[in-house]
């Protein structure tokens, strides 16, 4: 049975770019690449034994390039998943198969197998930690009327409730799986816990079902039913009913819940429960590439209430959003503000003011860090004071920006360039390897770069003169860094044809004498070139494609 690839397990080997051509080309375009770098590499040509030895790797690389982007079958497995996709056993069915997409359908059922084969070492854990905090005392005790001042004139803060959960999942089959869930909590001095199993059970590919057992200090046992069921493509419904005994009796209850797909990006909910708390609740949602809006209403015991919120994304590396909301209810009206930021690969921090009457003016801080979620909510003050707005809303802010620039960004740079070396350690005896057939390649070059030089000087043509490639530092900021670049001027010079350069547009360190010279990092090439004898300079990205000559950037000749 195949072994299936990891995304990050995709050799990032590019055979188009060896052979420079369109990953769109056609048969002739792939033949003509391939007879041209035959002419070069044949061993036939070079007498010298150590050339001829270099010249037979290069050619064999470009052969097997040639077959397989020649082959249809071959050439979707590559565009798919890469040349270490060719290595996998377990192809026998693929290789009957015509489309590329009968050919992914395949993978992904080799890959789906492999999912089955790892379904016992999987769980899912996921967690919470809530800390709240009363720091009334910091606004309170400035009012005249306060009277229990500290004796040391200083405010009482104090932890007056926590709360933590987890949860993992332990998959049985492709098709069960079992949950384990348990928290404690406790507040000004009372507390409690409850423990939860749960066996959830996928019926088919339109639903699952899953029951669940619990039992409390504070609640008693609990025996629950859940099943989720997708009515049609654009419509689906949860049920979920349960029983709670406790010294007062049992207690049932019953929710259900029908959602739809209004449009791409909008869906409606519509939600009743029944029991100690029963309620009508429905909900407008539209989530947007830029923007997420909720526009809710409930009718219930004990809370009635409206709310809409609005959430704003940033396009930017961090992921920033923020947001907005408000609400209001028999309860009294409560407005909340914020915004959230990524701060590293895995954690996201986010802090929200929330301004109410009667409740007064709370800060809550989140963290998301992987599946684990820590939460403190501070509660500032009963009253709305705007000394206690202004501080929720600017010291969070202050702080993060301190924290940001003394500590993240000099964390993330130093793990950013950590990773980097690891990637250039790991990655070093293959840069070793591509470097030596890139120096080989060059000296096979020689000879026809030589014709290829008197013919264009013959007929004015194009004549590389000098060309880089790699890392080079313009931003004055970096002056203390070192370009790191190669001499890729005869590579160059041997893939002009009829007074032309054409390089599509994929990586130039795969091109027949190139290699990668800073692994990892922005590089570009930059060519000095004479065309009809006027000199001219052209600077491009790594992935671009280049056409030259190219009119621009003309240079004086004593450059």
């Amino acid at each position: 049975m195949a072994a299936a690839l990891d995304d990050d397990e995709i050799d990032n080997d590019d055979y188009y770019s060896l052979l420079n051509v369109r990953r769109e080309a056609t048969q002739d375009e792939l033949k003509a690449a391939y007879r041209r770098l035959c002419m070069l590499y044949h061993p036939d040509k070079h007498r010298d034994p150590e050339l001829k030895r270099q010249a037979e790797q290069l050619f064999n690389l470009v052969h097997q390039a040639y077959e397989v982007l020649s082959d249809a079958q071959s050439r979707a497995i590559y565009d798919i998943y890469g040349k270490r996709g060719l290595e996998v056993e377990g192809w026998e069915v693929v290789e009957r198969r015509r489309t590329p997409g009968e050919i992914r359908e395949e993978f992904e059922r080799l890959q789906r197998e492999r999912d089955e084969r790892r379904l016992q070492q999987r769980t899912n854990p996921k967690g919470t930690i809530s800390v709240g905090v009363d720091a009334t005392d910091l606004f309170d005790h400035y009012e005249e009327d306060y009277e229990d001042v500290p004796a040391g004139g200083f405010p009482h803060v104090e932890i007056n409730k926590m709360h933590i959960s987890q949860s993992i999942e332990a998959p049985l089959t492709t098709a069960d799986t079992a949950i384990l869930s348990g928290s404690l909590s406790t507040h000004n001095g009372n507390g409690g816990g409850n423990i939860t199993v749960a066996l959830r059970k996928v019926t088919s590919a339109k639903g699952w079902g899953e029951v669940e057992f619990g039992a409390g200090d504070s609640h008693g046992p609990l025996v629950g039913f859940k099943i989720f069921r997708n009515l049609t493509t654009r419509c689906f419904m949860t049920a979920q009913c349960g029983m709670q005994f406790s010294s007062r009796g049992v207690r049932p209850g019953v929710t259900t819940m029908l959602a739809r797909h209004l449009d791409k990006n909008t869906m409606g909910y519509l939600q009743w429960r029944w029991g100690t708390q029963s309620s009508m609740n429905t909900s407008i949602v539209r989530d947007t590439k830029s923007s997420h809006f909720t526009l809710a209403a409930q009718l219930g015991i004990p809370h009635t209430f409206i709310m809409m919120s609005y959430q704003y994304k940033f396009q930017n590396e961090d992921q920033t959003k923020i947001k907005g909301s408000v609400k209001s209810g028999f309860f009294g009206t409560v407005v909340e503000y914020g915004a959230e930021t990524k701060i590293s690969r895995h954690s996201v921090l986010g802090a929200t003011v929330s301004v109410g009457v009667p409740q007064g003016v709370s800060l809550k801080i989140k963290l998301n860090r992987a599946s684990q979620t820590y939460f403190f909510p501070i509660h500032l003050t009963d009253q709305l004071m705007p000394s206690a707005i202004f501080y929720a809303t600017v010291g969070p802010l202050v702080f993060y920006l301190a924290i940001q620039r003394l500590v993240i960004r000099p964390y993330l740079r130093a793990q950013k360039e950590q990773d980097l070396e690891k990637h250039r350690q790991s990655s070093a005896t293959d840069i070793a390897k591509k470097k030596q057939e890139a120096e080989s390649a060059v000296l096979l070059m020689q000879e026809g770069v030589r014709r290829i030089i008197e013919t264009e000087e013959s007929k004015m043509g194009l004549i590389i003169l000098n060309a880089w490639y790699g890392k080079f530092v313009t931003d004055n900021s970096r002056k203390h860094e070192r370009a790191r670049v190669i001499d890729v001027t005869v590579p160059l010079q041997c893939l002009v044809k009829d007074s032309k350069l054409i390089l599509t547009e994929a990586s130039k360190a795969g091109l027949p004498g190139f290699y990668d010279p800073c692994v990892g990092e922005e590089k570009g090439l930059k060519v000095l070139y004479q065309f009809r004898g006027v000199m001219h300079q052209v600077l491009s990205g790594d992935t671009e494609p280049l056409r030259i000559p190219k009119q621009s950037h003309r240079v004086d000749n004593d450059t």
